[in-house]
Parts: C-alpha cells; sequence; structure tokens
C-alpha cells in the first residue's frame, strides 16, 4: 500500500508484467518499422518511462521527439485538452509512431490527431502501454497495446497523481 497526497492506492500491475507488455509492443514495432527509421512521438510526461524503454529496444534507425499534452486535474479528466509543450520540428511525409502511456477517453489522441494532420505526416500509428477499452469513445486505431485493463484510475510507471507517482515502477490502482 502507498499514499499520495491524501489517497491510498494498492498494487496492481507488476514491473515483470509491465515488462513483458513492453517487449510484446517493442516487438511488433521492429517488425512493422525496423527499416522505415520512424519518429517517436511520446507524450509527455507520462509516456517517459515507457518511450525510453520501446526505443531502447527499436533495432533500427529512429528519431525521438515529445509533444505534452495536459487534461487531468487530480483523478479525473477536465474533457478539455490543451497542449503545453508543441513540436520543434517538422514531420511533413514521415512515419510516426505515437508514444502514449495509457489511451482512456481518447481526448488526447484526438487533439495529436489535429496536430498530426496539419504536420501532413505520411502516416501515424498509436502504441500504448495501457489501454482502458471502457473508457475509449474515439474511432482511432491503437495498433500497439501493451495491455487493456479496467477504467480504473491508476499511477506509476509514468503515471501520476497530481505529480507524484511517476518513479514507481510498478502500477497501483486507487484503493
Amino acid at each position: 500500500m502507498i499514499k499520495l497526497h491524501d489517497l491510498e492506492f494498492e498494487p496492481y500491475i507488476s514491473e515483470e508484467e509491465i515488462n513483458v507488455a513492453i517487449d510484446k509492443v517493442a516487438q511488433k514495432l521492429n517488425e512493422d518499422y525496423l527499416d522505415a527509421n520512424p519518429i517517436f512521438l511520446g507524450v509527455l510526461n507520462g509516456s517517459f518511462m515507457f518511450a525510453s524503454e520501446v526505443i531502447k529496444r527499436f533495432s533500427g534507425d529512429c528519431e525521438v521527439s515529445f509533444v505534452k499534452l495536459g487534461s487531468y486535474e487530480g483523478t479525473q479528466t477536465t474533457g478539455t485538452v490543451k497542449t503545453l509543450l508543441g513540436l520543434n520540428q517538422s514531420l511533413k511525409g514521415r512515419k510516426v509512431i505515437l508514444l502514449e502511456d495509457i489511451v482512456d477517453t481518447g481526448n488526447t489522441l484526438e487533439e495529436i490527431n489535429k496536430i498530426l494532420l496539419k504536420e501532413e505526416v505520411a502516416n501515424y500509428e498509436v502504441a500504448t502501454l495501457f489501454y482502458k477499452p471502457e473508457a475509449y469513445k474515439k474511432e482511432f486505431n491503437i495498433k500497439y497495446r501493451g495491455m487493456e485493463i479496467p477504467n480504473k484510475f491508476i499511477v506509476g510507471y509514468g503515471l501520476d497523481y497530481d505529480g507524484l507517482g511517476r518513479n514507481l515502477t510498478q502500477v497501483y490502482k486507487l484503493k
């Protein structure tokens, strides 16, 4: 059991299970993009650990960039996604792999889709460590999924509760 701010969380997904999920995503990305020199686009802050591990496991040439969007306050999504840090390079004509820590409602993906369409990318795919099918409300294809989980609030492995918990090597759920 851990306490972050005012809430208690209990162990939910082990570091070993997370590594297996990352291996699965990375293996598929290696099969699909080995000779493509893709740009991995991490969504900060949550995806930093997942992005690092996927990129380390990628065997081909690649480039790395990040964007920062925000939509959460406490344990609830605000429903509004705002861009906090934008792209610093052109993605025109490039193959992009969007690295997300978690896909729940899909609101962040909708905002990133607008950015990528404006950038005129050749194509992009979404790779996420965690996917919540019960919460997902959009039509974007989530091609690479580490693991599907129920619609519970989780922290750890990059995910936070009001800034705390990102450094945890396993995932905890709200008690």
